[in-house]
């Protein structure tokens, strides 16, 4: 009973090493053929660097446009007071029912602040800003209103209109007004640029997908008998179309680094022309640059458009090719 206990132990062990040792050679064999597929591009830096840029300047145009719709978004972010809600109140109103009104909107959940403009600070801004300042002498009334600026919590333009419509009907507002009509002009420019970004972005990745494709079609016609032979010797499509599928990985590796370093040199210089115009705007404004985030993301698209042309490449060509 004790050796029959032994000798399974030990062959326990023994296919418990086994499927080690198949594991890290799985491995082994995987990064043999990543570095053979780096050297085939060295071997051929001309085609090699026409694909790589080819793919790197195809996807800098779609980056960089995203990336200006992601700046034009922080501007139109930073316009809060264009969604604010001016009350006008009716003349009739008391100081304290204007206070007990202002004290009430400040507690509601839907509006980030309130303030108060005076008909007495309205008239003496409208008397410095307009330059009657003589003729409103003769005025015996101010003919001004009290006003209430209220700054909703959500500035988006249907929120601001409905939050506008329920202030109105407060007892001693004569009326609100909102001006968001230029607001909602930028929303829908900025629209407009996301789903442009959207079609070129679509268009130039289905040329990168062509061009990989292309490039390792004309690798695999090349080696066209050392894949027969190769077959001939037993070799099955996956082995054989591994060292295509990370020829296309590097493809993707190498562009998506190039489209990162254009489209910063390209940042770089309209970062310039930018800061000449927001300090005439007397503006803080900077253009933010690419993410971290975005930069992994960019690299992962290049990486899976590389990989996926090569492999419908592989696919359609590698079973076209059998032993003579």
């Amino acid at each position: 009973m004790s050796i029959l206990f032994s000798s399974r132990a030990h062959g326990a062990k023994a296919s418990r090493v086994n499927a080690i040792q198949r594991f890290v050679m799985f491995f082994v064999h995987h990064i043999r053929q990543a570095v053979f597929s780096l050297g085939e591009l060295w071997r051929t830096p001309g085609s090699s660097l026409l694909t790589i840029a080819v793919l790197g300047l195809s996807l800098t145009l779609p980056t960089t446009l995203h990336l200006l719709v992601k700046n034009v978004q922080q501007i139109s972010g930073g316009f809060a007071k264009a969604a604010e809600i001016n009350l006008f109140i009716r003349d009739t109103a008391t100081p304290q029912q204007v206070q007990s009104l202002k004290t009430i909107l400040e507690a509601d959940s839907q509006i980030a602040g309130v303030r108060h403009i005076s008909k007495e600070a309205a008239m003496a801004e409208f008397r410095e800003a307009s330059g009657f300042g003589a003729a409103l002498n003769y005025l015996t009334d101010n003919p001004l209103p009290d006003v209430l600026v209220v700054l909703p919590v959500h500035t988006e333009p249907a929120a601001a209109r409905q939050l506008q419509q329920q202030l109105e009907k407060e007892r001693i507002v004569e009326f609100a007004k909102l001006d968001l009509e230029w607001l909602q002009r930028l929303d829908a420019l900025v629209l407009l640029l996301q789903q442009a970004v959207v079609a070129i972005g679509l268009l130039l990745l289905s040329a990168v997908l062509l061009i990989v494709s292309n490039t390792i079609r004309l690798s695999i016609i090349n080696k066209r008998d050392e894949i027969e032979v190769m077959k001939l010797v037993g070799a099955t499509d996956a082995f054989i179309q591994r060292p295509f599928l990370y020829t296309g990985l590097w493809f993707g590796v190498f562009g998506g680094l190039l489209a990162f370093l254009v489209t910063e040199a390209l940042l770089w210089w309209l970062r310039g022309a930018i800061a000449s115009i927001s300090s005439l705007y007397q503006s803080d404004f900077q253009l933010q640059a690419m993410s971290l985030y975005e930069f992994g993301g960019l690299l992962l698209l290049a990486i899976l458009l590389g990989v996926l042309g090569s492999y419908l490449s592989v696919r359609r060509h590698l079973r076209a090719i059998e032993p003579s």
